[in-house]
């Protein structure tokens, strides 16, 4: 989430102005932060933000670097109405979301129409000019709808599905039409849900591909999972998806290797303006973790994944400790399914591996 209080931290930072209940200026977030942990400086190189993170994705050269950028990028649009919140970054300051390379941005989210149809508009030409892919939100429906194609060694490709749901906070109205833009919009976690998401990935796959459904969905707090989720998420993979990436609560939530594909129900956030905020300690939401999956090339199924921790610290990600890293492999040895126990390294700096759990009767094979 690169708006907001980030926003002003960049080289090039938009109107502060907010219209929330308790704070009206976003920089009030960048004062909040400093409350918490000491100075930030301003204006910071566009690397600032991501610190540690980019040599850790450097170190790991991953096939495809997919994120979910959960703000609109626009200097235009009126407040969207009824809402709380307002997230926008100026485009300006694309070159720092630019810095840690990913091939594909999901706008199947709840803040990429915060400053309307007309924010939108302005956020799909700014990272269409700056050379990103999108998924999940579009011109109309059509576009919302079409997966994003990235280009994998070998001649395969990774197909990247987007869809957003009203448990996320997204209203019915942003939904892309034959009319208008918006997001690619699913009115709840069902069969019917999956089997569409499912025939969309299916009408581009090509032998050999790789597919991705990034979906935003459930509430911001809270390790629970509801039923009609991890169904939903089950349903994908047997309809043949190979990797479900969910997205909204802003801490972890389970992790789960079913069929032998992984889904993450919900990976937490990364880059926020979150520091200062306090009454969610217990979550530890001041961790930040880096999801490395590997994948075999020809069935999808999960090898393993490597979780680097990092924490935010001045607006800034640094590596985790060893002592929060434990914490961190403690919470997903709880909430994890069809793993073995993780197991933690600290050399070069502390990361987590998770690897899916042998069957009964498949010691030695």
């Amino acid at each position: 989430m690169l708006g907001r209080g980030v926003d002003q931290i960049l080289p090039c930072p938009g109107d502060p102005e907010l219209r929330e209940p308790y704070v009206q200026d976003a920089r009030i977030y960048v004062g909040l932060a400093e409350a918490a942990n000491g100075p930030v400086p301003r204006p910071v190189d566009v690397r600032y933000p991501w610190g540690a993170a980019l040599d850790a994705l450097d170190a790991a050269a991953p096939a495809a670097r997919v994120l979910n950028l959960e703000t609109s990028v626009t200097r235009r649009g009126a407040f969207a109405p009824g809402r709380q919140i307002h997230y926008r970054m100026h485009p300006g300051n694309l070159p720092c979301l630019a810095a840690a390379r990913p091939d594909v941005c999901v706008l199947a989210n709840n803040h990429v129409l915060d400053f309307g149809r007309e924010g939108l508009s302005e956020t799909l030409r700014s990272l269409a000019a700056a050379g990103l892919r999108t998924a999940g939100a579009g011109d109309d429906a059509e576009a919302a709808r079409r997966p994003a194609i990235v280009p994998l060694p070998g001649g395969r490709r990774l197909l990247v599905l987007a869809l957003g749901m009203p448990s996320s906070g997204i209203p019915r109205t942003w939904a892309a039409t034959a009319r208008h833009g918006g997001v690619h919009w699913a009115d709840g976690p069902s069969p019917a849900t999956a089997a569409a998401a499912a025939a969309l990935l299916r009408a581009r796959r090509r032998t050999g591909d790789l597919t991705l459904v990034s979906v935003h969905w459930g509430s911001n707090w809270g390790y629970g999972v509801p039923r009609a989720q991890t169904a939903c998420a089950h349903a994908l993979v047997d309809a043949g998806v190979d990797l479900v990436h969910g997205h909204s609560a802003h801490h972890p939530r389970p992790v789960e290797v079913y069929a032998g594909k992984l889904i993450l129900h919900g990976c937490g956030d990364f880059i926020d303006d979150y520091e200062g905020i306090t009454g969610y300690e217990r979550y530890r939401d001041d961790l930040r973790p880096l999801y490395l999956a590997v994948l075999e090339p020809g069935t999808g199924r999960l090898r393993e994944l490597r979780i680097v921790p990092f924490q935010a610290r001045r607006m800034r990600l640094r590596h985790a400790s060893a002592a929060d890293a434990r914490w961190l492999g403690a919470l997903f040895d709880r909430l994890a399914r069809g793993f073995a126990p993780t197991v933690l390294t600290t050399d070069p700096a502390p990361a987590l591996t998770l690897r899916p759990a042998r069957p009964p009767g498949a010691a030695g094979r």
